[in-house]
């Protein structure tokens, strides 16, 4: 692996299967952080709903994926419901309880060995992505292009789900743009800066906050699908508590509140999160080391990566806690 290798596998991640899982998951979680102020610590509910529905219906009951898609997102707006009618009439910390709580109680359910037959236990479900595969129409040779000396490239299926994926992330930005310019998102934006204002103004606080929350998971519920898709598998592994909190990341990277602001947080959260990787991994290898053995070993190297994105994110919160694209005045925690 040439130090050329670093860059190119860095940008093949960025624009990868899982940046697009994480921008479209990211999508819905700004609706309910960046413009409705709702501490949704449970994104990967939403997505463990979507992604199993699709899985469980799909490989064990035999139905047709496209039947199994709505019934995963319409999975997500009762479980939407579920976790809103008692939560969002009480202050922010108690939907964070509630949902960083349900998804770990939803991935110890579907992961549990009684519902081994259903769901697949620790294993999950696979091999269920076989009527999107055909819809595939480019070449089993895949797909590489050259771009200022460098050749990046993709396989077949992850170039065609990456097309599908990144397509709906941008026509959900473009949704998400107009929705926000609607009365409906003013009212939204309004509820995250002063809920009591907009109540005083005659306007039901509870039922917007449930739309939000609703549509935001119904999204994230989408990031499950196509997770689902294109690994042709679903775990519980897949949805753990990181899940949630890489969303965030992605989310506050670029910029909450901000119509791109995941998609551009998620180019540069999984450029550099692999690019410190495959950095780290050359840069402690025999034939190209340039980090003494006394600083760090192979082994310790495939840590590292979190540990300084985690020293970036720290400088980040501190100096930008906005995002890089995002504006302060947006945001839906303050200093008070």
């Amino acid at each position: 692996m040439t130090w050329l290798d670093v860059l190119t596998g860095a940008i093949e991640q960025a624009l990868g299967p899982t940046a697009m899982i994480y921008c479209i998951a990211a999508i819905g979680l700004n609706i309910h952080f960046g413009y409705t102020g709702l501490l949704n610590f449970g994104q990967a509910a939403f997505m463990m709903v979507g992604g199993y529905a699709v899985g469980g219906l799909v490989q064990t009951w035999g139905q047709n994926l496209w039947l199994s898609i709505l019934v995963g997102l319409l999975a997500s707006l009762v479980l939407a419901l579920i976790l809103g009618v008692p939560t969002l009439r009480l202050r922010a910390d108690y939907l964070a309880i509630a949902t960083i709580a349900a998804a770990e109680a939803i991935r110890q359910i579907l992961g549990s060995a009684t519902l081994n037959d259903q769901f697949g236990g620790q294993d999950g479900r696979y091999g269920f992505a076989d009527q999107m595969k055909e819809l595939n129409p480019i070449a089993p040779g895949g797909v590489s292009f050259n771009i200022g000396g460098f050749e990046i490239g993709w396989r077949s299926y992850d170039f065609f789900v990456m097309l599908v994926g990144w397509g709906l992330a941008l026509f959900l930005c473009l949704l998400i743009f107009l929705l926000m310019r609607s009365p409906w998102g003013r009212v939204l934006k309004s509820i995250r800066e002063d809920e009591d204002a907009v109540r005083s103004l005659g306007k039901n606080v509870y039922s917007y906050k449930m739309q939000s929350l609703v549509l935001g998971g119904m999204i994230g519920a989408m990031a499950g699908i196509m997770s689902g898709l294109a690994t042709d598998n679903v775990a519980p592994s897949d949805f753990a508590t990181d899940t949630t909190f890489f969303t965030y990341t992605v989310l506050l990277i670029g910029g909450a509140a901000r119509v791109m602001g995941p998609v551009a947080g998620a180019l540069i959260f999984w450029f550099f999160l692999n690019g410190l990787d495959l950095f780290f991994d050359k840069a402690t290898s025999s034939g190209s080391r340039i980090i003494p053995t006394s600083i760090m070993t192979a082994d310790q190297a495939s840590l590292m990566r979190l540990i300084v994105m985690g020293l970036v994110l720290m400088l980040l919160m501190i100096f930008r806690p906005q995002g890089i694209f995002g504006d302060r005045r947006e945001l839906a925690i303050d200093d008070r």
